[in-house]
């Protein structure tokens, strides 16, 4: 029998430091575990060895009916606004977090199950997840971080060998991911709405400690935690704005401490570009739109704020003032690293804020205005700045005005080969997606593999791979994503 490589060690810090917050928990069985996709770079960078978790036994543990020393299994407890309505007991209803992993590099991971089998947070669920929105995750997460964009990383999807009642019978599959903790806004919201203080701050020293250790130094550490989670996520939304993503349900139990991408479920990437873009299908009033993810980034973060007002002050009203500061900042960083972002996807590095603010704006409202697909623009943007203008420009319908502003472009010199780092040319393309996960559903990998193979490597143009770099064709219709719970 095939047994777990002793240098892997598990830890149980979160559930230790913090029992109020954690539910000790056990996975459902697996009546007949098939390992789907491997990531076998991130095995690697956990210590854990690839071919093991291919064995019976690492099958169980990515299950989660096989526990490893060291590992104290539990369901997460947290509170959330979801789609701006307080719900004061959410947590992990169909997840575990195993435990904590020390890197190869000497960093702390969570290793955290979903689809594992209905909690005590279930809310009447079954806890089961389909092999589709599993694999979802697998894809975009592993894109995202591909891309250099802060998010959970996919371990590894395997198929449960049990059926998921939805709409219709689905094959089940559990998910293992990989973050730097699963802390949300929502679990300092749940602690919060406890009343008890105490755990309020433990739980904040611990996202100190785990995430933003410079804090612990300043003159009140509680209000430096929350100018770093506001900076890291205005970081973070910049990013996801560069790119065309669309998370899709920014609830504040999907926001993370550590600044990081957390639950793929309602996601995907704007084509044409459209702020109003939606995907989800519950996203009937477009709370969660492509262009209004800053917005709401900072809804979030004032709900932190809320939280962590008993650590700020004594007086409420002055905590009320050090919080509204503190937001304040979240703008001038988001701004910063947008104008950064959008200055190397125009290859455009040097130039002058003056200058290059309205160039960008002038080229959003022409994209907007001509439909124009978002990823793709951008790179025959880079053949322009190689001298072949015209794939760029037939993209546009007000030529003359597209023409006015690829001159402006052009004298000031942009640098290809800055535009080519950033500027990816596969991004997991919505038909693209969902063909794969089709296959996958009714037993053929290629095309999820396939895919894999052209979105983790976004930014080199390879042959063979055309198809990966188009848009969806017409017949492909209005894209809408489920949450696949």
């Amino acid at each position: 029998m095939s047994t777990a490589p002793t240098a892997v060690t598990f830890a149980d810090r979160y559930a230790r430091d913090l029992p109020e917050l954690a539910v000790r928990w056990q996975a459902e069985s697996a009546p007949d575990p098939r390992l789907l996709v491997l990531n076998e770079p991130l095995a690697a960078e956990l210590g854990i060895d690839a071919e093991w978790l291919r064995s019976a036994d690492g099958l169980q543990l990515l299950v989660g009916t096989q526990i490893p020393d060291g590992a104290n299994p539990v369901a997460q407890a947290y509170a959330g606004h979801q789609f701006g309505g307080y719900v004061p007991r959410l947590g992990d209803g169909r997840a575990l977090l195993l435990g904590e992993l020390t890197t190869t590099s000497g960093e702390l991971r969570d290793l955290h199950l979903k689809g594992s089998g209905a909690t005590p947070f279930a809310r009447g669920g079954d806890g089961l997840a389909a092999v589709g929105p599993m694999l979802r995750e697998y894809i975009v997460s592993e894109a995202m971080h591909a891309l250099g964009i802060p998010t959970t990383r996919s371990l590894a999807v395997v198929a449960t060998g049990r059926q998921v009642q939805r709409e219709t019978p689905l094959p089940g599959a559990v998910l293992s991911r990989v973050a730097s903790s699963h802390l949300r806004v929502g679990t300092f919201q749940y602690a919060a709405n406890t009343g008890d203080v105490d755990m309020l701050r433990r739980l904040a020293d611990h996202a100190i400690e785990r995430h933003h250790p410079e804090a612990a130094g300043a003159g009140n550490p509680y209000v430096a935690l929350l100018e770093s989670v506001i900076a890291v996520q205005a970081t973070l939304i910049a990013k996801w704005m560069l790119v065309g993503f669309v998370h899709g349900v920014m609830n504040t139990d999907n926001m993370t401490i550590s600044g990081e991408t957390i639950d793929y479920g309602p996601c995907a990437f704007m084509e044409a570009y459209d702020p109003e873009t939606v995907f989800s299908s519950i996203d009937s009033w477009g709370r969660y739109a492509y262009g209004n993810q800053p917005a709401i980034a900072v809804w979030n973060l004032a709900r932190l704020a809320e939280a962590l007002l008993p650590l700020f002050a004594d007086d409420q009203q002055q905590a009320i003032a050090i919080a509204e500061g503190s937001l304040g900042g979240f703008a001038p960083k988001f701004q910063d690293a947008l104008s950064a972002g959008m200055c190397a996807k125009l290859g455009l590095t040097d130039t002058p804020e003056e200058i290059a603010v309205p160039l960008m704006n002038d080229l959003i409202t022409q994209l907007h205005q001509s439909h124009v697909d978002f990823t793709s623009f951008f790179r025959h943007l880079g053949h322009a700045a190689r001298g072949d203008d015209e794939p760029a420009r037939g993209l546009f319908l007000d030529l003359a005005a597209f023409d006015e502003w690829l001159s402006r472009w052009h004298a000031l010199r942009p640098d290809a080969t800055v535009m080519d780092r950033a500027n990816p040319i596969y991004i997991p393309r919505n038909h693209l997606v969902e063909e794969s996960l089709t296959a996958a559903t009714a037993g053929d990998l290629d095309p999820l593999y396939q895919l894999l193979d052209a979105v983790t490597a976004p930014y080199d143009e390879r042959p063979g791979l055309k198809r990966y770099a188009e848009p969806a064709p017409e017949d492909f219709g209005k894209y809408r994503t489920f949450c696949g719970t």
